[in-house]
């Protein structure tokens, strides 16, 4: 059966402008044309279509999405068991949120009492949820979905005065590397110390500590600019080529 491209736009809610952008960049090229000129799509390219709509609902770009699926290595079942996983992990974090919301709502009416770990879970979440959508896909990538999870899990374990205490430590890294951008100097004692300080701040949300797994985030550091961004920003100088550089000098297990 083909389908004309008015009810593949109706179908999937996706405007025939769009539909006609996919066929001018190749993405989605249609099955076949009418005697009128209008484009028809078969079951083979629905499918593809849905495949194109899940790749965007997870934010990759259209080029990527090209390059995935023209793939002659792509796997379709592979690629929406692994979509249905992250929805399902995405529908648990957003399970959780919603749980607190309605809690807290409920505590502010005065209808119930919140311990202040409950309080303190949420925030706990969001903070979760934001690096997840900022890193999540290169650490995963890098370090594995289970070592991510571990990580996940000790990070909400954590008591409100441990993520203060990882707070603490974190000012005191940025002004330990505002420091070291400034004597640029590997061999003074503020490399050293940026590195410690980093490796104890590390280790509130890491499972286990290894160096060669700190030197590869360092690595990410000067390699990504989202990542250079934020210790540039928290040290006010172009401090994250000296953080790597003290991790890669000082690291050992």
């Amino acid at each position: 059966m083909k389908y004309p491209i008015k009810q593949v736009a109706d179908m999937s809610n996706v405007s025939t402008r769009t539909l006609r952008y996919y066929d001018q960049i190749d993405l989605l090229k249609p099955a076949s044309y009418s005697e009128a000129g209008y484009r028809l799509y078969g079951e083979e390219e629905i499918n593809r279509l849905q495949q194109i709509l899940l790749y965007r609902s997870i934010g990759m770009k259209l080029e990527q999405i090209q390059s995935v699926l023209d793939d002659p290595a792509f796997n379709t079942l592979d690629a929406l068991e692994a979509h249905q996983r992250k929805l399902e992990a995405e529908k648990q974090k957003i399970n959780q949120l919603l749980t607190t919301v309605e809690k807290t709502i409920q505590y502010t009416k005065g209808e119930i009492t919140m311990t202040a770990e409950e309080k303190f879970e949420g925030l706990k979440k969001e903070r979760l949820k934001e690096n997840e959508k900022l890193y999540g896909e290169e650490i995963r990538e890098k370090y594995g979905e289970e070592t991510v999870e571990q990580s996940n899990k000790k990070f909400m374990n954590l008591r409100e005065e441990d993520v203060q205490e990882m707070q603490r430590i974190e000012r005191a890294l940025f002004a330990k590397l505002e420091q070291l951008a400034e004597i640029k100097d590997l061999d003074a004692p503020e490399a050293k110390e940026a590195y410690e300080l980093h490796k104890q701040w590390l280790m509130y949300t890491w499972p286990h500590y290894s160096a060669e797994a700190h030197k590869g985030l360092a690595q990410m550091y000067v390699t990504d600019e989202r990542f250079a961004k934020y210790y540039n920003e928290g040290a006010g100088k172009e401090a994250t080529p000296f953080l790597h550089d003290a991790i890669v000098k000082y690291a050992e297990d």
